[in-house]
């Protein structure tokens, strides 16, 4: 599977049949400009997954885009008039021949219940977990896991614990936009997880791997 990480948690991924994006936000702005996309997956209404300035640049240059979400996302892009389908927890779609499935409720705590919004994790193509802002445990087989290496409502050692208890093949980090510099946060998760038999692959906005 090739990923390409546009910046934070916005993925362009390239399957055997469509290009997928995932969470267009205001911590990345490749986006604005990419054509190609088939299908865009938003995970949670937080500004670094969803910018509706940013969606709008998208569609205007791939009008045949599918957007893929849940139901409180769904409810600002009727605000907006934008077209989409529901995948939530449980849920899934095959269009343009990649499966998408739903996985998870709720963004993982900041404090209490502020910003503790609808957010679902989406299973791609049956081989790339991305959870979005939550360490929700998929029950099965992971060949890539998309992980959450840093941000207000985690710690590393929680992403590390996260990515040992689902067991991937491989991982990469996401949600690192904040970081000034995310060399540490990179090489302290690419270590123990290595030492315990999963990949790591360091990536940065801008690059594209073979994963």
């Amino acid at each position: 599977m090739l990923i390409k990480k546009l910046g934070h948690c916005c993925l362009l991924i390239k399957t055997e049949k469509a290009i997928v994006l995932t969470d267009p936000g205001t911590y990345s702005h490749l986006q604005d400009t990419i054509k190609g996309i088939d299908i865009i997956l938003i995970t949670h209404e937080h500004q670094d997954h969803f910018h509706i300035d940013s969606v709008k640049k998208i569609l205007l240059n791939n009008p045949e885009a599918k957007i893929i979400t849940n139901n409180a996302v769904g409810e600002l892009l009727d605000a907006e008039e934008i077209p989409y389908d529901i995948v939530s927890e449980g849920e899934k779609s095959d269009e343009y021949g990649v499966l998408i499935e739903g996985y998870g409720h709720k963004h993982e705590i900041i404090y209490g219940e502020f910003g503790q919004v609808e957010n679902t994790g989406y299973f791609i193509d049956g081989k790339l977990f991305y959870p979005g802002d939550a360490f929700t445990y998929p029950d099965r087989f992971v060949d890539i896991l998309a992980l959450p290496v840093a941000g207000p409502w985690m710690k590393i050692s929680e992403a590390i614990d996260y990515c040992l208890a689902v067991k991937p093949r491989t991982s990469f980090p996401v949600h690192d936009g904040g970081l000034k510099q995310p060399g540490v946060s990179h090489r302290v998760t690419s270590q123990i997880l290595f030492d315990n038999g999963i990949g790591f692959v360091p990536m940065i906005e801008g690059e594209e791997k073979e994963i």
